[in-house]
């Protein structure tokens, strides 16, 4: 027997679902799905006897029309499911799709985009429908190595200015209190700053509040102090066997001693403790492999996953409609859906 079923935020079976896959991350939450400001968060779940394929997406209006679009949260999501992705048969991913695309057609959403996830490789499940596109790599320390085997692959620099913030008496301790929360969001701001960051970067203080304190998954919030003074500061998150560096800041007056380094470092000591598989520190600004943060990331690791994302065109007469009115080439390629340029 099989069903379909669109999960809203408010229903329990959200976090139900999500904790019942074979593996899954915290963009896949209930928690962070509330956080999206934009549109309306469902979960598309198709179930099979006793097996399901999940997809958590965020359903948005086309202004000045009665037709929808679809994208993801900030990071990587895409399509969960109870078994092993690598294993699960060729009938049910097609059944899923075929029902995710009725749901489509029934509900006006005339494109989907997603981000997807490079260690669950999920795009495996929505292979056929639309296309996947490869994107820049992410950096990851694979936390089943011994200790001594990742602090090889750092690169020569890395270690030598570890070491030195060590010995000038900078130390990473977990923030506990609300204040240390708030000198966090004003680092994190005043770096946003620095590196001119587009205004969605500039998350609210509710946002880190609600964040921090969410009930579906685990969250540090590490700070590098020297002499009592907070000079850098990271969120991670901690679901089934990732650890994820999610948004981070260094106050300027410290940006030379490059804090951060020693808060990685003390991560991937926190991962190896709670015997996860990986700390997945991402991508690069943009997709970019080249970029001064991609080339930060990558002295920590040489291990790397390929990034994806999906783009599909439900109905293409409304679509290159939508796109001919915004006076756009539908041969432009270069943002999607392009109708949002």
């Amino acid at each position: 027997m099989s069903e379909t079923k669109i999960i809203r935020l408010t229903e329990e079976s959200w976090k139900e679902y999500v904790n019942a896959s074979f593996v899954h991350d915290f963009y896949h939450t209930s928690s962070y799905n509330k956080l999206e400001k934009e549109g309306e968060p469902i979960l598309f779940v198709y179930q099979e006897d006793n097996n399901f394929i999940a997809l958590p997406l965020i359903i948005r209006e086309i202004p000045d029309t009665d037709l929808f679009d679809c994208t993801s949260v900030y990071g990587y999501a895409g399509a969960i499911a109870n078994i092993d992705i690598n294993i699960i048969s060729e009938e049910l991913k097609i059944s899923f799709q075929n029902k995710l695309n009725e749901f489509f057609v029934k509900k006006k959403i005339i494109s989907v985009f997603s981000r997807l996830h490079p260690i669950l490789e999920n795009d495996k499940l929505i292979e056929g429908l639309g296309e996947v596109v490869n994107l820049n790599k992410t950096i990851a320390i694979y936390l089943k190595l011994t200790p001594e085997e990742q602090r090889k692959q750092y690169r020569k620099s890395n270690k030598y200015e570890i070491n030195k913030l060590k010995k000038n008496n900078f130390e990473v301790v977990e923030a506990t209190t609300k204040e240390e929360q708030d000198e966090f969001i004003d680092i994190y701001y005043e770096t946003m700053k620095k590196v001119e960051a587009n205004d969605y970067y500039f998350f609210s203080k509710e946002y880190f509040y609600e964040f921090l304190s969410n009930n579906c998954f685990e969250t540090k919030l590490l700070l590098a102090k020297k002499d009592g003074e907070i000079t850098a500061g990271a969120i991670f998150t901690i679901t089934d066997k990732i650890i994820q560096y999610h948004l981070a800041g260094t106050k300027q007056a410290y940006a030379r001693d490059t804090p951060m380094k020693l808060i990685l470092d003390e991560a991937r000591l926190l991962g190896n403790e709670l015997k996860l598989d990986y700390l997945h520190l991402g991508g690069g600004v943009g997709g970019s492999d080249e970029d001064p943060l991609f080339r930060f990331k990558s002295g920590f690791s040489k291990e790397s996953f390929q990034f994806k994302i999906w783009r599909y065109i439900v109905n293409k007469e409304k679509y290159e409609e939508l796109v001919r009115e915004k006076g756009i080439s539908t041969d432009n390629n270069s943002f999607f859906p392009l109708y949002r340029a």
